[in-house]
C-alpha cells in the first residue's frame, strides 16, 4: 500500500519531524550502495549522521566562492563553441542544445568536484571515464526492472557469491539485450570505479605531501597535480576529514562515496535544469531581453568599480562576475527559482514506512466515504510517494496560476521576495513547504535534503548568464519536408525530459533543439532600452 502526498504538514513529518519512521526505502539503499559505494544516499541511521555532519560545512557559501573561477572557463568554453557553430551574417541555426549541455555539466562536475581534468566540450572522443559517466544514467533507466532483486542478493550472497551470481550472469554466452545491459553497467561501474579511486589516491597522496613540505617546497607536485592550489570539492572534503578527529573521520570507502553520487547527482539534474531554462526563456523574449540587459549591467557596474574604461568599446564584455554578484543578480535569480519550481529535475521520490503512525494534513481532504478528515492513518511496511511536482505546483501555496508556469516576465513581488513590504513567494498565511531551497521542495528537506544544491544553483547561473550574454535562443519555426515545426515537449519520467512531439519527432529521444544566433549590436550596446521595453511590457 502506498499514500501519495503534496501536502506541506505531512512533508514536514515525513522529511523533518518524523523522518526517523520515513527512510529510504531499501531497494534505494542497496542499489546506490551496490552503484557508488557508501555514500549518503546508500547510508542511514548514525553512519549517514556522521556523514552529513561532515560534508555539510564542505558546501559552504564560502567553498563555493572558491569553486565559481574553475566553472567560469567551462561556460566561456560552452559559449565559444556553440558561436564558432554560427553562420557568419547573424543568422539563426538550429542547435540540440542538451548534448552540449550535459557536456558542459560533465566537465563542471568533474573539475570542480573531482578535480578530474575532463574536456568534453572540445573532445574528439571522451576518455573512458567521462565516456562512462555520460552512460550511466540511461543504463540505470534501461535496467530499473532488476533493482527489486539487488537487496535480495546482497542480502542471501556473500561477496564472493555475489560477484560469481554477477559473472555467470554477465557471461558472454547468455546472449540477451538485458544481459548485455547488466554486462554493460558492470563494465561503466568498473570504469567509474577504478577512475574515482586513482583521483583519490593522487588527491589524498597531494595533501599528505603538502602537509610535510615546508614553505619552501610548496610547489612540488604528485603526478599532475598542485597539492596547495587545488580547488575542487574532493580537496575541500578531504581536508575537512583530516581536521576532524578520529571518532568522527570518514573511511577512504565512505569519502569515495561522496564523490561518485555528487557527480552523478549533479550531470543529469544540471542538463535537465539548464535545458528548462533556455526553454523557457526562448519561448519569451523579452525576459530574455531583460535577463540579457540585468547581466550587462551587472558587468558595467563592476568594470566602473574597478575604472575599466574599455567596457563600452568592447562588443563581447566577457562574464566573470565574482560569486556574490552573480548569486544576487534579481531576474536571474527569479528565473532560475520559477524553473526549478515547476520542473523540478526529480519528480517524485519515495519512503518506506517503518513503524505505524498518522500522518497529519495541513488542508484536509474527504475519504472515500465522503467524511472529510485532517489526518490519515499510516500502516507499517506501506510506502509514502512524495511528489515534489504536485508540492512545486500546489495552488493553495502558490496561487491560482501555479499550475501554468510562466509566459511572462517576473514582477517586482516575485523577483524580490526578500524586501519586507512584499510576500514571500510559497509561503501564504504562514504555511510554508520543508524545503531547503526558496521555500519548495525540489531539493527536499531534513537531513535527507540534497546536500549540492548551493553548487548546483551556481553552476546552472554562471552556465545560462554566460549563454544569455552572446546568444539568443527561439524556439524552432521551420518545417520540415513534410510541413511539420518541431515542438518540444517535457515528459514525466526519472526526469522532466525534453523529447520533440510526433509527427516532427519520435516523441522519445530526448533532445532540446533551439534556432540559435548571435546577439545582435543593438542587443550590446543599448542594454538599457531593452530593460526599458521589457518593463514597458510588463
Amino acid at each position: 500500500e502506498a499514500v501519495y502526498i503534496s501536502d506541506p504538514l505531512a512533508l514536514y513529518h515525513v522529511v523533518v519531524k518524523d523522518q526517523h519512521i520515513f527512510e529510504e526505502p531499501d531497494i534505494f539503499i542497496m542499489n546506490n550502495k551496490a552503484m557508488f559505494g557508501e555514500g549518503l544516499i546508500a547510508t542511514v541511521g548514525e553512519q549517514h549522521r556522521k556523514q552529513r555532519k561532515l560534508l555539510n560545512p564542505v558546501f559552504s557559501t564560502s567553498n563555493m566562492r572558491e569553486l565559481l573561477p574553475t566553472l567560469q572557463p567551462i561556460a566561456h568554453k560552452l559559449t565559444s563553441v556553440l558561436v564558432a557553430k554560427l553562420p557568419d551574417d547573424g543568422s539563426c541555426k538550429e542547435i540540440d542544445m542538451l548534448p552540449w549541455l550535459s557536456r558542459t555539466a560533465l566537465d563542471g562536475v568533474c573539475q570542480a568536484i573531482l578535480g578530474y581534468p575532463s574536456n568534453t566540450l572540445e573532445a574528439v572522443k571522451d576518455d573512458e571515464y567521462t565516456e562512462a559517466l555520460r552512460m550511466l544514467s540511461p543504463l540505470i533507466s534501461k535496467l530499473v526492472y532488476l533493482r527489486p532483486y539487488v537487496p535480495m542478493v546482497l542480502r542471501n550472497f556473500s561477496p564472493y557469491w555475489s560477484r560469481k551470481l554477477v559473472d555467470w550472469l554477465t557471461a558472454p554466452w547468455i546472449p540477451t539485450e538485458m544481459m548485455r545491459d547488466v554486462r554493460e553497467m558492470r563494465r561503466i561501474l568498473e570504469v567509474m570505479d577504478s577512475g574515482s579511486k586513482k583521483v583519490f589516491a593522487e588527491k589524498k597522496a597531494a595533501l599528505e605531501t603538502s602537509a610535510t613540505l615546508s614553505p619552501a617546497g610548496a610547489n612540488h607536485e604528485v603526478g599532475h597535480l598542485k597539492p596547495s592550489r587545488g580547488k575542487d570539492m574532493m580537496n575541500i572534503m578531504l581536508k575537512a576529514n583530516s581536521a576532524t578527529s578520529s571518532s568522527e573521520q570518514l573511511t577512504d570507502a565512505e569519502l569515495l562515496g561522496q564523490t561518485n553520487v555528487v557527480v552523478l547527482g549533479g550531470l543529469e539534474t544540471t542538463t535537465f535544469a539548464l535545458s528548462c531554462c533556455v526553454y523557457l526563456l526562448a519561448k519569451n523574449p523579452l525576459a530574455q531581453a531583460r535577463l540579457r540587459s540585468e547581466i550587462r549591467d551587472a558587468i558595467r557596474s563592476t568594470s566602473l568599480a574597478q575604472d575599466d574604461s574599455s567596457f563600452c568599446e568592447h562588443k563581447n564584455p566577457p562574464l566573470n562576475l565574482s560569486y556574490d554578484a552573480l548569486m544576487n543578480l534579481p531576474f536571474l535569480d527569479g528565473v532560475i527559482r520559477e524553473t526549478l519550481r515547476f520542473y523540478p529535475p526529480l519528480p517524485h521520490m519515495s519512503r518506506s514506512v517503518t513503524k505505524a503512525t498518522t500522518l497529519p494534513l495541513q488542508f484536509p481532504v474527504r475519504s472515500a466515504s465522503g467524511a472529510e478528515v485532517s489526518a490519515i492513518a499510516i500502516p507499517e511496511k506501506s510506502f509514502v510517494l512524495i511528489s515534489i511536482v504536485a508540492a512545486n505546483r500546489n495552488r493553495k501555496i502558490w496561487g491560482d496560476d501555479a499550475n501554468e508556469g510562466w509566459d511572462m516576465p517576473f514582477d517586482n513581488a516575485e523577483v524580490l521576495p526578500s524586501k519586507s513590504s512584499t510576500p514571500i513567494l510559497g509561503v501564504k498565511d504562514s504555511i510554508r513547504y520543508p524545503g531547503v531551497y526558496s521555500n519548495m521542495m525540489t531539493f527536499s528537506g531534513g537531513s535527507r535534503s540534497c546536500l549540492g544544491f548551493k553548487f548546483a544553483e551556481m553552476e546552472i547561473k554562471e552556465i545560462l548568464a554566460t549563454l544569455m550574454l552572446r546568444l539568443h535562443f527561439a524556439l524552432p519555426t521551420d518545417p520540415d519536408v513534410h510541413g511539420h515545426v518541431k515542438e518540444i515537449q517535457w515528459e514525466l519520467r526519472s526526469f522532466f525530459a525534453p523529447v520533440v512531439k510526433p509527427p516532427a519527432g519520435d516523441g522519445v529521444t530526448p533532445q532540446v533543439p533551439f534556432n540559435v544566433r548571435l546577439v545582435r549590436e543593438e542587443g550590446l550596446y543599448c542594454g538599457w532600452q531593452l530593460k526599458v521595453i521589457a518593463q514597458f511590457a510588463l
